[in-house]
């Protein structure tokens, strides 16, 4: 059987869980250090009404949601759904999903999606 025609291993939701969980320790340190605020930190689970992934970040004073996900198919959608959910539930000012770039591990070097409303609140500082 050649290499072509092996079915791809799809991963277990034990590794899974394990990478998002990696994926979220490497952003919310990177974001940590890149803007010098030691209250950034991945944000502990809290049950129904999830926050976001990471915690601390902050606009103008304002909290900042950020979803993180580690997934090879992008569901951008319902990524932006969720993280306005969330966004509700922290009663943040913006939400933000932050998605891993494939090929790199550099944190400084993965995405983060947003609505065209929610760029338009960065650009104008904050103003909802």
């Amino acid at each position: 059987m050649s290499s072509s025609s092996v079915p791809a291993r799809r991963r277990s939701r034990t590794s899974a869980r394990k990478a998002g969980s990696a994926f979220e320790r490497a952003q919310a340190d990177w974001l940590a250090s890149r803007l010098d605020d030691d209250r950034i930190d991945r944000r502990v689970k809290t049950g129904a009404k999830d926050r976001g992934d990471i915690a601390g970040v902050r606009l103008h004073g304002h909290r900042v949601v950020i979803e993180c996900k580690s997934t090879a198919t992008l569901a951008l959608p319902a990524w932006l759904r969720e993280a306005e959910v969330e966004r509700g539930n922290d009663d943040a000012l913006i939400g933000v999903v932050m998605h891993k770039k494939r090929g790199t591990a550099d944190p400084a070097e993965q995405y983060v999606t947003m609505t065209a409303e929610t760029f338009a609140v960065l650009i104008e500082g904050g103003v909802r």
